[in-house]
């Protein structure tokens, strides 16, 4: 006769088991970093769109042009990455008709701030970077998180 026998595996804190689980922040990659200098600014991206460890696209922007003088970089889920992208655009043209002028960084950056805030409980799966440069050409950095 034949016996089976079974056997009983315990996995480590650290086996991959455990360390498969990542942020939703981190499932389709992008990293965005940003600069300032005398009068100037700078800011970039990568331009991989992956799910995990696969690359679906190298073309996939990140870094967006909000006036002349204003640039947001956005990472995270990809599908949050554009509409969070559209609905600042749509936002600053507002902005713009209602007070006729170009909105200021500082301004912008609290705007992003109260649209990422009122989703807190249904968050924008981004986080973004805002870079620019004020009336004076003083720069302008700003980094928020999702809430």
């Amino acid at each position: 006769t034949i016996v089976q026998q079974s056997t009983v595996v315990k996995f480590a804190p650290h086996s991959i088991f455990y360390s498969s689980t990542m942020s939703i922040l981190q499932y389709n990659g992008g990293a965005v970093i940003a600069m300032a200098g005398d009068n100037c600014v700078g800011i970039c991206s990568d331009l991989r769109l992956g799910v995990q460890a696969q690359t679906v696209a190298m073309d996939f922007e990140k870094v967006f042009p909000v006036t002349e003088k204003l640039y947001i970089g956005l990472t995270g889920l990809a599908s949050d990455v554009l509409s969070v992208n559209q609905l600042l655009n749509f936002k600053t043209k507002l902005y713009k008709l209602r007070e006729n002028r170009e909105i200021k960084p500082e301004a912008f950056s609290a705007m992003l701030s109260s649209l990422l805030y009122e989703k807190r409980f249904g968050p924008w799966f981004t986080e973004p970077v805002v870079a620019g440069l004020g009336e004076d050409g003083k720069p302008f950095l700003s980094g928020l998180d999702l809430i």
